[in-house]
């Protein structure tokens, strides 16, 4: 298997587990009180965009030739810091 597919799975499991957490999140906000649903509620909306992004790259990678998939490598990267920190953003507001 090449490095680009080991990265590309690696990188699946790695956005469906963020995936799993944002439905965590969208769980607790369900039964969480009105002022932290208003709260969550965009967070929510962003994570999902960003999660879509994540897919978007995932799929990009997957169609990348050896030669230029070390870029959209980077790319990924790049936003893949901005989704975990969202994420822990969205679950600390639980703790206000």
């Amino acid at each position: 298997m090449s490095e680009k597919e080991l990265y590309r799975q690696k990188m699946k499991a790695q956005l469906d587990e963020l995936m799993a957490d944002v439905e965590k999140i969208k769980a607790r906000a369900s039964v969480a009180s009105v002022d932290i649903k208003l709260r969550l509620a965009e967070d929510v909306k962003h994570l999902e965009m960003k999660i879509d992004e994540g897919k978007a790259k995932l799929t990009e990678l997957a169609e990348a030739s050896e030669g230029r998939w070390e870029s959209v490598k980077d790319s990924f990267e790049s936003g893949w810091g901005a989704i975990r920190s969202a994420i822990t953003d969205a679950s600390k507001k639980f703790k206000d």
